[in-house]
Order: structure tokens, then sequence, then C-alpha cells
């Protein structure tokens, strides 16, 4: 018997529905290793899933890519639960994901490292975003699980070190499905209903990996750096580091180190004041007393006994200075009028009348000149001879020449 010919259209639409009608292939569970991963513009996710033998190609819709838990990378070995779909003008079909689920130390290595390197691009780690932790809080959040030992562990820190600090307990999942979307939003609640909170400790105690995981996952991360309130972060031990530790304004190594990071001994503070309350009064008994030692030495009848000493010896000195200046002054004088009469003495030696007075004479010529040659004069010429006591008025009667 003869089968009708049927179109290529016809017979993907039938395979499809054969697909579809299959309960195993419309909801089915696949195990396989991530490889050509791509990220399309719309937020859909392309990748394919493969074992040593043999791929199919798979395709994770946005609004599903949203709600994972873990960063998808390439050779992440991955569940991945959906149904099969044929696209049938291509003729081609694929597994189309509801949900993804990671398992293995592995693959969620991969994961974290995947996380923390798309955040440190953003600049989530970067230290200029830290916000300090108050030094004297007075009310701290803590946001944990309500039954497990590290609310315990933080409570009773912060009771033995500080009773005045207020302490409210905002209870959360910390481990699962849940545990992650629940930190998120209790970070989100403390900050808009109790804004007046100093601190807040977000974390939880060891466990496993995959325990802590709600600490690793990117939606905790993001509600912590948007915080306006500090934030410690207190995971695990001491070797176990999340991404909530790499976004956090500090991280604690336990719950317990957040506790004594958060809020200050107060008790011990008070010993320390005492001590120093007992320091600064020896200190101000001793200033006290080397005060009234230097008011003894500096009395009243001691001040002016030792101002007018030093008085008197200023009188002394003011009035030996005096005796000084009036001896300089005097030497001065004496020499000045010394040098003033031998001055006086050589004038009185050229005086003209007191060489006439020793017997000679001055001729002055008709000129009225003094003359001093026999040259300046010829026989019968006029002159006058000055003596000590007047004068002559003489004519020329003959020169004679001394040879």
């Amino acid at each position: 018997m003869a089968i009708k010919p049927v179109k290529v259209s016809q017979l993907n639409s039938y395979i499809k529905r054969v697909l579809q009608s299959d309960p195993l292939l419309n909801s089915v569970s696949v195990i396989g290793e991530i490889s050509n991963l791509k990220f399309h513009g719309t937020g859909h996710v392309y990748f394919t899933l493969k074992d040593e033998n043999s791929k199919i190609s798979c395709f994770l819709p946005s609004e599903h890519f949203q709600r994972l838990r873990f960063e998808l990378a390439d050779g992440m070995e991955i569940t991945a639960e959906g149904y099969i779909y044929l696209y049938e003008k291509g003729g081609s079909y694929s597994l189309n994901i509801r949900d993804i689920q990671v398992a293995g130390l592995g693959n969620l290595s991969i994961a974290f490292e995947k996380l923390k390197e798309k955040l440190f691009k953003e600049g989530l780690f970067d230290e200029k975003y830290k916000k300090p932790i108050p030094s004297f809080p007075e009310r701290i959040a803590v946001i944990t699980s309500e039954t497990g030992a590290a609310v315990k562990d933080i409570l009773k820190i912060i009771k033995n070190r500080n009773n005045l600090v207020d302490v409210l307990i905002y209870p959360v999942l910390v481990q699962g499905p849940g545990a992650a979307p629940d930190i998120a939003e209790a970070i989100r609640q403390v900050n808009l209903l109790f804004p007046e909170t100093d601190t807040i400790i977000v974390g939880r105690g060891g466990g496993s990996i995959e325990e802590l995981w709600a600490f690793n996952e990117e939606m905790v991360a993001r509600s912590i750096f948007e915080s306006k309130i500090p934030i410690i972060s207190a995971v695990g031990h001491e070797i176990d580091f999340t991404i909530a530790d790499f976004v956090a304004d500090k991280r604690a190594e336990t719950p317990t180190a957040a506790a004594q990071m958060a809020v200050p001994d107060v008790f011990a503070l008070k010993e320390y004041v005492s001590q120093l309350g007992d320091k600064l009064q020896v200190q101000l008994h001793q200033v006290i007393r080397h005060k009234e030692l230097e008011l003894r030495y500096y009395n009243i009848e001691a001040m002016s006994l030792n101002l007018e000493k030093r008085i008197q010896l200023h009188r002394k000195q003011i009035e030996n200075h005096h005796k000084e200046v009036m001896t300089a002054m005097n030497l001065f004088l004496i020499n000045r009028k010394n040098k003033l009469d031998a001055v006086l003495a050589e004038l009185e030696a050229l005086n003209p009348r007191n060489i006439m007075k020793r017997g000679y004479s001055a001729i002055i010529g008709s000129d009225g000149r003094l003359k001093n040659s026999i040259h300046d004069f010829k026989a019968a010429d006029k002159l006058t001879a000055v003596l000590a006591d007047g004068k002559m008025d003489c004519t020329v009667e003959k020169i004679r020449r001394e040879d």
C-alpha cells in the first residue's frame, strides 16, 4: 500500500505533536557539560549540552535565566530540567530549559569565580565604596537563622561586651533555594524600616559550599552593595570566603568575630577610663604640688624684696654710667681746650704787631701794598713805615743793595 506523500512542514508538525504528547519528553532532566555558551541581547541564553558521546542544543528563556542561583560558564556540568521542543521551520529540536541545578565542588567553584569576576569588573569590591563601621553603635541588626548557632553566639558576645546596645534579630533562611531572596529582602527591609540601625551583621555558621551558597548569589551581593547601613559579613569559618565577604564593608572570620567587631567592650572601656582617671588624678596632684612650690617661691614679700634689690642694682648701674659719662665729657673738654690754647698761641706768635714790638716795621708803597724788596722802590719814591705805635711817611733818598 502506497503512502501518500506529505509536505515537509506537515511532517515537522506531526513530529512536534508526537514529541509534545510524550510525557517523558515534556518533563525531562538531562545531565551534561555546557559548551558554546552564548548570551543573547534579548536576555535568552543558548548553549550546547554534551557528554562523551553526544550533544543537544539548549535554550534558556530570559525569565528562567534571571531566577538562576549560579553564573553559567563553559565547562560547567549541570542538570537541566525542561522539555523537548521542535522548531518546525528549521526542522531542529532543542531542550527548552525551565531550571538548572549545579552540583559538585568543581562546578560550584567555576560559578563562584565567574560571579566574582563579573562583580569585580563592575566595582562592587572597590574600597572606595566601603562604609566605616561605627565605633559606638546604639542598634545592631542581625540577619541570620533564628534557630542556628550563629545567632546565639552573636547575642552572647554582644551581651558580654556591651549591655547598652539594642539588638534586632531579623530571621531568614540561610540555605536552600529560597535563602538568597530571603536574605536580600531582609537587607532591604532593615534599610527601609529601621534606617536608624548603625550596623548590620549578615551571616551564618559553618557548612559545606552548597550550604553556604546563598551568600554567593548575585542578588545577595547587590543588596549588600546597595545598603545604606554598614554591613559586616560573617559566613562560616575563617577559611570560608563568599561573594558576600568581598562586597560587605567588613568581613569577619566567624559570627563571633563579627559581634566583637560590631560593638566595643564597654566593661573594658570602663576599666580603661578608670585607669586613665587614676593616672590623671596622680598627674593633677603633681601639678598642684609643683604650682604650690612655685607660689611659695614667688610670694609677694619675696617678689617685693627681689624687686627692690633689682631697683637698687639698676640705680647703682645708672649712677656708675653717669659718672663714666661725666668723666669722659670732662676729659673731652680739657683735651679740646688744650688744643684751642695751642692754636691761640700760634696765632699770637704770628701777629704782626707782636713782631713789630720786637723792633720790626712794615713798608707800604704808594700803591698801598706791603713791600718786601728794594726792587719795589727807586729814589724819590714815597712810602709809609708802619711801626708798633704808629706810622711815618718817608721819601727814598738813596737805595743801597746788599750783595
